[in-house]
């Protein structure tokens, strides 16, 4: 099966001290089956992880944490619906993706 969606978490040092090897297993846990979970290199964003990259959408999220997963999952990955509260703003300024 060709996957729609990968999703890139970073590994990079400032993330994985902010806890991405959390979000990362949560994602692994959960994510839909047509959904490609992995780990990033450094994704170029210190102190603004831990970041996650949802692509082809190119749609960025910031200082993710694993209690947040299962809403990034069931909106954005179920139901195609990026969740704002948790966008990067520096990528997509407030009501761009509305």
């Amino acid at each position: 099966m060709v996957s729609s969606r990968t999703v890139c978490v970073c590994q990079g040092n400032a993330c994985r001290r902010g806890g991405s090897e959390r979000v990362l297993e949560a994602l692994r846990a959960i994510a839909p089956s047509d959904t490609t979970i992995v780990a990033s290199g450094c994704l170029g964003q210190c102190g603004n992880g831990p970041m996650v990259l949802v692509l082809p959408e190119e749609i960025w999220y910031c200082r993710v944490h694993p209690t947040e997963v299962l809403t990034l999952v069931e909106r954005h990955l179920q139901q195609g619906q990026p969740v704002q509260a948790m966008l990067y703003r520096k990528f997509h300024p407030v009501n761009t993706l509305a």
